[in-house]
């Protein structure tokens, strides 16, 4: 975990200004700025991509369409998730839309798979050059990887979307967090 640090400044007549390292208290998640960032809503995604013959797919909920010409959306990955090698090895990804009652997709992917378990059991799917569809997503939108950008505890892909669409008829899932500090 990364902690924080405050730096404090002391000066003295005979020396030059002294630095004191003391760590910063966690931000509760309550705190203000917790709350607030909450706010933001977001959609909630089955992440999908292959390489290798190696398919894998997770829960994401910080994606964002970012451009319309050419239509590019923003995927944030908390680092050291399994899918990253798969996404770095292709550079392309899909986005499974997840609709309006999320349950059985956030009980299959709630807690994350390793790139030797098996990932679509019980699901019906498509695989494609970008990653494995959901017949039961809201909309699909699959993609190449323009860029990497390290942001934090995450890395943020900028993706350039070559095809869509949908699957499932329906409104999709909308999420808010409790706190701006977790998922």
């Amino acid at each position: 975990m990364v902690e924080c640090l405050k730096v404090k400044h002391r000066m003295r007549q005979d020396d030059h200004c002294r630095t004191k390292v003391t760590p910063m208290p966690e931000s509760p998640a309550n705190s203000p700025l917790a709350l607030a960032l909450a706010q933001i809503p977001s959609g909630c995604c089955i992440l999908t991509a292959a390489a290798d013959s190696v398919a894998t797919g997770m829960l994401a909920s910080w994606v964002q369409q970012a451009a319309f010409e050419p239509p590019m959306v923003t995927v944030a990955l908390k680092r050291g998730r399994p899918i990253e090698t798969l996404i770095e090895r292709s550079g392309k990804l899909t986005l499974n839309v997840i609709g309006e009652d999320p349950t059985r997709l956030f009980k299959h992917f709630g807690k994350g798979f390793a790139l030797d378990q098996l990932a679509f059991t019980g699901l019906f799917t498509t695989s494609t050059p970008y990653g494995v569809e959901l017949a039961e997503s809201a909309g699909v939108l699959s993609g190449r990887v323009i860029q990497r950008v390290e942001a934090g505890d995450h890395s943020v892909y900028l993706v350039e979307i070559d095809a869509g669409h949908i699957p499932t008829p329906g409104r999709p899932y909308v999420h808010l967090r409790k706190s701006g500090f977790s998922y």
